[in-house]
């Protein structure tokens, strides 16, 4: 589809000397070539506009005289025409309604597995009752995955990985965007899902695909059941993720990270190798490496340990 077809749909107009396009996909600045949109929604983006390739880019109107560059498009809300032009790109997660029938060499497919199209699945797999593969994924060697998991299109899972029932990889990531009159307009998602090498994840996990690029769960992390990882997290080697941790989009950690149940984080935090986090923490902050952290708010945690035995002494009198 052409850019100024899909502007006209969108009843978006054009101010300045913007070239049409046959567009290819939607990128983030530092990845869009001629044939791409991209779009800021941040400030702090806006230095990276002077040296993206976007064939198209659209930025909120206030910044108007901050630019002059010819692939610029001007809009009231960036976010919000980019939702409304994801829609025209997204993709089925399934093409075909039968399932493959490629054998995989020394690999038990059990019967009610579906397996989507151009699937990879390396030796020694076991992939069990009512498990849903969708198209374009690629499984590593001595994976084990239990009944009822669903692994949305485009997912790479490494070597030694179980995946426990009923968990969901590379469902879609919670983000909207919100017009005047309080409406959300999904924003579709076109990232995926990287489950490296020794992962092991429990029951009814649920990690959503990235906007871009990938949510990454790296080497050797172990991942309780419950857990919620949204868009764009990565979750440094050999972490530990108790149940019911829930990660906003973009939190990151180090290696070796350890967080108890029911933690939770805001979006784009990073979490510093090393750290641990006592059970129910509420990270709304940057962690340096080595610490351990508790309580909500979060503060070190010796010193929430002292608060505790406080509390404990005056409601006791």
């Amino acid at each position: 589809m052409r850019l100024f077809e899909i502007l006209k749909k969108i009843n978006i107009e054009v101010d300045n000397d913007i070239q049409d396009f046959e567009v290819k996909s939607l990128l983030p600045l530092d990845l869009a070539n001629e044939c791409d949109i991209s779009y800021v929604t941040k400030d702090k983006y806006l230095p990276l506009v002077e040296y993206s390739r976007a064939g198209a880019i659209l930025i909120d109107k206030i910044h108007i005289s901050k630019f002059s560059n010819k692939n610029i498009i001007f809009v009231e809300n960036s976010n919000l025409v980019f939702a409304y032009i994801s829609h025209f790109f997204k993709n089925p997660q399934i093409k075909n309604q039968t399932s493959s029938k490629t054998n995989y060499k020394n690999s038990k497919i059990f019967s009610g597995a579906f397996i989507g199209e151009n699937v990879e699945i390396g030796e020694n797999c076991e992939i069990m009752p009512n498990v849903v593969i969708c198209d374009n994924v690629k499984i590593g060697n001595n994976v084990k995955i239990y009944p009822n998991v669903v692994i949305y299109k485009d997912s790479i899972i490494g070597n030694n990985v179980s995946i426990h029932a009923g968990s969901v990889i590379g469902s879609d990531g919670f983000g909207y965007a919100h017009t005047k009159l309080g409406e959300h307009i999904k924003i579709e998602h076109f990232g995926n899902v990287i489950i490296e090498d020794d992962v092991e994840i429990g029951a009814n996990v649920t990690i959503d695909r990235a906007v871009f690029e990938s949510t990454i769960v790296k080497k050797g992390a172990k991942i309780d059941n419950l857990v919620q990882l949204g868009h764009n997290c990565v979750i440094g080697e050999h972490s530990i993720l108790v149940s019911q941790v829930g990660f906003a989009g973009s939190t990151t950690t180090g290696r070796n990270v350890v967080c108890g149940g029911q933690v939770g984080t805001g979006g784009h935090i990073h979490i510093g190798d090393f750290v641990q986090v006592a059970g129910r923490g509420a990270v709304g902050k940057n962690l340096p490496p080595n610490t351990k952290w508790g309580g909500h708010p979060l503060m070190e945690l010796g010193e929430w340990q002292k608060m505790q035995v406080k509390l404990r002494k005056l409601t006791r009198n």
